[in-house]
């Protein structure tokens, strides 16, 4: 456990990570602030208005943008640091984990789908409607078509 942390805590104050973590941050978050705080200095309404209500839609518990954050951040470390391979090796590795982790989820929900399907299938038996074998084994009796007058 101890090691995960200080391995997290690495790749989290990698000064190439924070970076593109500041300007991710500045894509999603930091434009409002900054417009609201000229809105305000300047006393220009439609700037005050409009990061106004993107800052109030962030504070939701709803709000994607820390998602979008990391998303952004992540993709600029690939595109402006590609060799940086200590801290892309860790991020394939988080990747590799999160792969394994849905696709053993996966594998738990269909095999419980299974076994509720297997324990809910009904006997022939047991079916109202159930028709005995020599009934199955019955031709359907042929209808003739109708002549044209």
């Amino acid at each position: 456990m101890k090691q995960k942390i200080i391995k997290v805590l690495q790749f989290i104050t990698n000064p190439r990570f924070l970076l593109c973590f500041g300007l991710g941050w500045i894509i999603t978050n930091g434009w409002s602030y900054i417009l609201f705080a000229l809105g305000m200095a300047l006393d220009i309404g439609w700037m005050k208005a409009v990061a106004g209500a993107y800052l109030a839609f962030l504070w939701l518990p709803i709000s994607p943008e820390k998602i979008a954050t990391c998303a952004i951040a992540i993709a600029l470390l690939r595109w402006l640091f590609p060799n940086d391979q200590k801290t892309l090796a860790v991020l394939r590795d988080i990747l590799n984990k999160a792969k394994a982790a849905v696709r053993s989820k996966k594998e738990q929900h269909q095999a419980k789908k299974a076994e509720k399907a297997a324990l809910e299938e009904p006997r022939p038996e047991e079916t109202p409607n159930a028709q005995t074998p020599a009934e199955e084994t019955q031709p359907a009796p042929e209808i003739e078509p109708e002549q044209p007058m």
